[in-house]
């Protein structure tokens, strides 16, 4: 990201004078899909490429942002009970609403931001933008006083009061979490979290956008989490000695007792969420043995199910991963909430040049357009520029 870009453009939008320049990334994740929301694990590491704001207060009641790539400009009161309707103002129209509800007094004040997140990829650009804000104002109105844990919630809390979409912790845990060179386990549950050394000698880390639209915000993702809630309270009825607050309290064996009564869907969905629990610990053991050809085939094992249970998948994406296979890529699957987005690769470098040329044709010849290939370093979060 350029900073005398996001500079100038705050500049000329509003009145000549600077402030403080924040940014917050994207993420990619290695492994553990739809496991967040459930309870369960999830592998992810920050990228570099994120969401990058010149935020300046401007002595009022009133929010002006500007949105650079898209060359949109919102206005909004801090106290206004509905905000607005545009949907990239609603993200941070949430994380004023959410940082006031832990105690800091936002007031007004001018912004301007851009991105370099791919949209629609997977790559979390909406928690980049909740996650740069969060970081913004708890510096700018709240003296650092709110704890990243607690940005991360008003993150969450932003898609779920704002913006339609009951996600999980994962995208705005790694958006102000991440560190460079570092993957991070994350206990959903729990929320205690390791960093794992990311440094995959020989290999290369790579997207492939497949340039279909990714939308979260409405039935597709929320239906799934209802069919995960639905097997847990199935098996709660049937133990009410125990606890289950997640699938991640429940037992292979607990969802084949239920199986009958959830129905063919909920109890696929249910199978893929379990699988994919003890695929991300799988790999974690991999990751500390070296033992990258693990890693991959967890990660063709979780495409599969992404595809064939969880049914997140789409016609481009199985494209995408069929050619990588055919290609010799030790791993590749869906990244991201599915319906769209990106493929992530772990790719031989030896083989690198050949699958991205591969992929491009064929895909090419099939669909009408190349993939995007987004090369991934792994870096910090959210943090204050200058």
């Amino acid at each position: 990201m350029d900073i005398e870009f996001v500079r100038s453009r705050f500049i000329k939008h509003f009145d000549g004078k600077t402030g403080n320049i924040y940014a917050s990334p994207g993420r990619i994740n290695l492994i553990g899909e739809h496991t967040d929301y459930n309870g369960g694990f999830v592998f992810p590491g920050a990228v570099d490429k994120g969401i990058m704001a010149e935020v300046r207060p401007n002595g009022t009641n009133t929010v002006m942002c500007y949105a650079i790539d898209l060359k949109d400009r919102v206005e909004f009161k801090v106290d206004d009970p509905v905000g607005p309707r545009t949907s990239w103002a609603r993200y941070i129209y949430g994380i004023v609403q959410e940082m006031k509800k832990l105690g800091v007094d936002v007031k007004g004040f001018n912004t301007a931001f851009a991105g370099d997140v791919p949209l629609g990829a997977g790559m979390s650009s909406s928690a980049a933008l909740e996650s740069c804000f969060a970081f913004a104002l708890n510096d700018l109105f709240g003296d650092n006083k709110v704890s990243k844990w607690d940005m991360v919630l008003a993150g969450q809390a932003t898609e779920h009061n704002y913006c339609g979409v009951n996600c999980g912790i994962m995208d705005q845990f790694a958006s102000v979490f991440g560190k460079e060179g570092c993957l991070m386990r994350l206990d959903c549950n729990s929320r205690e979290f390791e960093y794992f050394p990311f440094k995959p000698v020989g290999y290369k880390l790579v997207l492939l956008n497949s340039c279909v639209k990714h939308e979260l915000a409405g039935s597709p993702y929320n239906d799934r989490r209802n069919s995960c809630e639905n097997v847990v309270k199935h098996i709660a009825a049937k133990h009410p000695e125990a606890q289950f607050a997640t699938l991640r309290d429940c037992t292979w064996e607990q969802l084949e007792e239920v199986k009958a009564e959830v129905g063919e869907e909920d109890y696929k969905r249910a199978h893929f969420v379990l699988g994919e629990k003890d695929r991300v610990l799988a790999v974690c053991d991999a990751l500390n043995a070296g033992d990258y050809e693990t890693v991959g085939k967890k990660m063709y094992e979780t495409h599969e199910g992404l595809s064939k249970e969880y049914e997140v998948s789409c016609e481009e994406l199985d494209f995408l991963n069929d050619i990588a296979k055919a290609n010799g890529v030790t791993g590749s699957r869906i990244m991201g909430g599915g319906f769209g987005g990106c493929t992530i690769n772990l790719v031989k470098e030896e083989l690198y040049d050949q699958f991205i040329a591969d992929a491009k044709a064929k895909y090419s010849a099939k669909y009408g357009k190349e993939p995007k290939v987004i090369d991934v370093v792994i870096s910090d979060g959210s943090r204050k520029i200058c």
